[in-house]
């Protein structure tokens, strides 16, 4: 594959924006808000994320400079440890961080749809027997997914360049809400913000609740490091990838804690907590432009969520075409079309998706997906530090600065959030480790039928 390199700095930089916004900011400070309790925390539960993610993305530089192959994170845990590490993640990828993503966003996209087309509803039943239940709702998701799927047979620069169309259109819709809200502030005046800790704080078990409210922004901003599976169809990657990942995340988490400060502004916090089915977007901007703010809103998230099913699904094939390579994946999948595209990859993945959008399953997937997504990031960064050990000669065109230091800090930070998760949230996170340590047997299975093949 690394016959194709051919995205940009600024290719990868939108990537990976448009991978990070889909719906979660317009809707998962609702429920932050409640379990936070004040405005305070609201912000600074966002700006942990913040400091967690540029953080794992500044560690992510190194590891992708020095191994920039398509695969990216799956390849980065292969090196550091071994091949289970690697298959581990791959695993989790496919059966529920990617896929499971990718069913969510589309439902998302098919669910604010049915605002403007109201045939389009998880009401409006196609097909409904005992055990088959077929909405509009989930035909359109299924339809979206197979139709960005088709469109990514194409070479890589054509479904980055619809990428870059939508990430850009998406990021000048938010950047509409933002400059309504500052508008909506300067002519009817901003609400003054109670900036005290609020009482959740002298609670017990404050940082416990502190933990399981990251969980919505940590789901919110995931999907930055996407950008690692098509190291193989980078220019310069060694340069490319480590600034992309700093710039891309930097981005989307200053916009972020803009929305939030504009939520708060224009908002009552009761308002936020409580908004009808947690859509503190669409609450906003009924706030400033009445009526009409409801169909304003649902356009904005079709046109953000669509863009993000596109770059979660172009980045997502490479990492099972890499797996496939190493014999720990369809063996069909390592093969790519005239286009340099990892086709029947991009076709597995659109199968259990889609399978994953009928089953309606995917929404407590998810739930269980944030503590192993930040399992695997604390891996990926001690790697860094492993690399370093076994490695010490490699070439590394970029360095994670203050080393070991922020390696150190981001696996203590992470560790911290994910024994908490633990502790207080365990019907979310043994299940999500369940999954992942149901890839150890099959794993065995698997690389034993490589090894006899």
């Amino acid at each position: 594959m690394n016959t194709s390199r051919k995205l940009s700095l600024t290719d990868c930089i939108l990537l990976i924006m448009g991978s990070m916004i889909g719906s979660g900011i317009f809707i998962v400070p609702a429920a932050m808000s409640r379990e936070l309790g004040s405005p305070f925390w609201l912000m600074i539960a966002w700006a942990a994320t913040g400091l967690l993610t540029l953080l794992a993305a500044l560690n992510y530089g190194e590891l992708a400079a020095m191994l920039p192959k398509a695969g990216g994170q799956y390849i980065y845990l292969k090196e550091a440890y071994n091949r289970m590490f690697g298959f581990l993640y791959g695993w989790t990828l496919f059966t529920v961080i990617q896929t499971g993503t990718i069913a969510a966003v589309a439902v998302a996209f098919a669910k604010f749809t049915g605002v403007l087309f109201p045939v389009i509803s998880d009401q409006n039943f196609l097909i409904k027997t005992g055990f088959l239940n077929i909405q509009t709702q989930q035909i359109l998701a299924i339809a979206v997914i197979w139709l960005l799927t088709i469109f990514n047979f194409r070479p890589v620069k054509t479904g980055a360049l619809l990428q870059n169309v939508f990430t850009l259109t998406k990021i000048g819709a938010i950047l509409f809400m933002i400059g309504s809200g500052i508008f909506y502030c300067y002519t009817q005046g901003a609400r003054t913000i109670d900036w005290s800790v609020g009482s959740t704080f002298s609670t017990a078990g404050f940082w416990s609740i502190f933990s399981v409210a990251l969980v919505g922004s940590i789901f919110s901003t995931d999907a930055w490091n996407n950008v690692t599976f098509t190291g193989g169809e980078i220019n310069k990657p060694e340069r490319t990838l480590p600034l992309s990942l700093v710039t891309g995340t930097g981005m989307v988490l200053l916009i972020y804690l803009m929305m939030n400060w504009i939520y708060l502004l224009v908002l009552p916090f009761q308002e936020i907590q409580n908004a009808n089915n947690d859509r503190v977007g669409t609450a906003l901007l009924s706030a400033v432009f009445g009526e009409s703010g409801l169909i304003i809103m649902a356009i904005l998230i079709m046109i953000s969520t669509f863009g993000c099913i596109n770059g979660i699904t172009l980045s997502g094939a490479r990492v099972y075409y890499a797996m496939a390579q190493d014999g720990l994946f369809f063996s069909q999948a390592k093969t790519l079309n005239k286009n340099h595209s990892p086709q029947t990859a991009l076709i597995l993945q659109a199968i259990w998706t889609s399978i994953l959008a009928l089953s309606g399953s995917y929404g407590d997937l998810l739930d269980y997906v944030v503590f192993a997504v930040l399992l695997f990031y604390i891996l990926t960064v001690a790697g860094v530090i492993i690399l370093r050990i076994k490695r010490p000669n490699e070439n590394r065109p970029y360095k994670v600065p203050a080393y070991p230091i922020l390696p150190l800090l981001y696996i203590l930070l992470a560790g911290f959030v994910c024994i908490n998760l633990l502790l207080f949230k365990p019907d979310y996170t043994f299940p999500g480790l369940g999954i992942v340590l149901l890839g150890i047997p099959v794993y065995f299975l698997v690389n034993r039928k490589s090894q006899k093949g």
